[in-house]
């Protein structure tokens, strides 16, 4: 009876495991949801340079994209971060809305990371990073970025023979240089910014190590960096380097102004340099250059570039989510080398720096080393927090009290300080 028991005993548990079997496989959905904007399925499933093909292949499951506009995007993640449980498994997530609080809604990356870790984590630029990291924990994978960059129209440089600049002092001083009036009539000025936006003053602040609030949440708009920048964009408008209609000026605007040569130098996104260069649209295709922002001569030992403002969109995982294994190894492939470099090919901002070093990437992009040096020392022009958008909305209207001479330069940036600072975290 013994001997019978047994095998029939071996026998139950050969039919059990072959019934578990299917039901192993059902545990694996058969799709996983990413929510994202557009740009971002477009940079990852370019026809023939998929960075996801593999892995669906090798897993046998499937990618389904929602893509929706970036405030949509984040109206629905936060609704489906509220509930018990949510269908998406990877979110893409714009670091201005990374604030702590978040967090809780968020997978904890640690424990992936160790136990199945993103090859060579330490290749993606630390400031994208910690701008993920709340309490030494790591809550997102940054996947793509834009960046700030000097571009300069090296037609107009070379016509009134002046080098490119290589400090912030010259930059200073090219700009006047640059601002005059064609035969035709037609004024030149030397340097544009956006004049509705906080972000690229910052980037000019920058120059000197300024902000307008620091990563530890200070207040920094009285301090040197921000004080030489507004100063600087004040002297700029009292003295027509900058046009008369300066406050009501879009980035849309200033791409324009410097496609038609009526702009000389401006700082935005370093990927501003394919409109300014295309052909069909710009009629200074092939004169615009693109560097990084020179920093000014008292910091040159610190710096070898501005560190001027860098933003991403990181990969994140929902609390909530169903398949946070599953998900996390299609992050850390997305994430990986040969991924990275795929992804900027099809037009992705990269977030690895030995991406920046590939023959295939120096030769996309002339400014690649550049924009490597940015992506180095940069940070994020001003780090989350509930209240930012008012922030911003403040320190833009005292800036445009300063430039245009309403208020003293001073003033104005200490009542910025005044106004922001109850706003803060505490």
């Amino acid at each position: 009876m013994t001997g019978t028991a047994t095998k029939l005993g071996l026998m139950a548990s050969a039919l059990a495991m072959t019934l578990a079997a299917p039901a192993i496989a059902q545990d694996k959905p058969e799709n996983l949801t990413i929510i994202a904007h557009r740009v971002h399925q477009t940079v990852a499933t370019a026809e023939g340079n998929d960075i996801t093909a593999n892995w669906q292949a090798e897993n046998g499951v499937g990618i389904e994209w929602v893509t929706l506009d970036t405030g949509a995007l984040h109206e629905r993640l936060f609704r489906e971060l509220q509930l018990p449980e949510t269908t998406i498994d990877i979110a893409f997530f714009l670091n201005t809305h990374a604030v702590e609080s978040v967090t809780t809604l968020l997978e904890p990356l640690n424990a992936h990371q160790a136990a199945n870790p993103v090859e060579d984590i330490e290749d993606i630029f630390p400031g994208l990073r910690d701008a993920m990291t709340f309490n030494d924990e790591l809550y997102g994978i940054p996947f793509r970025h834009a960046s700030s960059c000097f571009h300069y129209n090296a037609r107009l440089l070379e016509e009134k023979g002046i080098e490119p600049p290589e400090t912030m002092e010259e930059l200073i001083e090219a700009a006047r240089a640059l601002t005059f009036e064609r035969d035709d009539g037609t004024k030149v000025h030397g340097f544009l910014i956006n004049g509705l936006g906080y972000a690229n003053t910052v980037d000019l602040a920058r120059a000197w190590n300024g902000d307008f609030i620091t990563l530890d949440y200070e207040v920094a708009t009285t301090g040197e960096g921000m004080m030489n920048a507004v100063q600087m964009l004040r002297d700029f408008y009292e003295e027509g380097v900058m046009p008369r209609n300066w406050a009501a000026i879009q980035d849309e605007e200033v791409n324009t102004w410097m496609q038609t040569g009526r702009a000389a130098m401006t700082t935005t996104s370093c990927g501003r340099n394919r409109i300014y260069n295309d052909p069909e649209k710009s009629e200074e295709a092939g004169n615009i250059k693109t560097v990084a922002l020179p920093v000014a001569a008292a910091f040159k030992d610190q710096f070898d570039v501005a560190p001027a403002k860098v933003e991403f969109w990181t990969m994140v995982i929902p609390a909530n989510s169903q398949n946070k294994d599953l998900a996390w190894d299609l992050v850390r492939t997305m994430a990986s080398k040969e991924s990275t470099l795929m992804a900027a090919l099809n037009g992705n901002g990269p977030v690895r720096a030995s991406t920046y070093d590939s023959p295939e990437m120096q030769e996309k992009l002339a400014y690649a080393a550049d924009e490597k040096a940015v992506l180095l020392v940069g940070r994020v022009p001003l780090p989350p927090f509930d209240n930012a958008a008012k922030a911003s909305d403040i320190f833009v209207e005292e800036l445009q009290a300063a430039v245009l001479g309403m208020k003293p330069v001073a003033d104005a940036m200490e009542s910025v300080k005044t106004r922001v600072e109850p706003l803060l975290p505490q």
